[in-house]
């Protein structure tokens, strides 16, 4: 025999369970949606977060190492008091030099954020270290180094 050409109708209970189930997966979907844009959200703003501290941690290094201003950082001994014989850590940072020189030479020394030496003096010394920038300004720093 042929198809009916004449459907059946619905039940009523039928509609509203497919009408039910197509709004649960309504809402599913659009919970599902915006769980996902508000992660992602939330992961945007902590890289950015994590940018920004990055950028605040990187230019408090570079204030600490001098920023742009030519400066004799540090320049010490340690010891600062050796006996005769001993050695001693002759320690020196500049920032923004074009050259670094030590009085009297205790060996090579170029324009460093942190760089030590060690030093051996058979006698009390007064180094002088003498940074010089690209302008031609010096500056100058002076410790002693005691030896008993």
């Amino acid at each position: 025999m042929l198809a009916d050409s004449d459907p059946k109708p619905r039940s009523g209970v039928r509609n509203y369970l497919i009408i039910s189930w197509a709004l649960v997966a309504i809402v599913a979907l659009l919970y599902v949606g915006w769980f996902f844009l508000s992660r992602r959200q939330e992961n945007r703003d902590a890289v950015q977060r994590a940018a920004d501290q990055k950028r605040a941690a990187d230019q408090r290094s570079v204030e600490f190492l001098g920023g742009d201003r030519f400066d004799i950082l540090s320049f010490y001994a340690s010891p600062g008091l050796i006996r005769r014989g001993d050695s001693a850590k002759l320690c020196y940072g500049v920032s923004n030099a074009k050259s670094v020189r030590l009085d009297p030479p205790a060996g090579e020394v170029w324009p460093s954020y942190s760089r030590c030496l060690t030093v051996s003096p058979q006698k009390t010394t007064s180094y002088t270290l003498t940074a010089e920038d690209s302008a031609g300004n010096t500056k100058t720093s002076t410790l002693r180094l005691e030896v008993r």
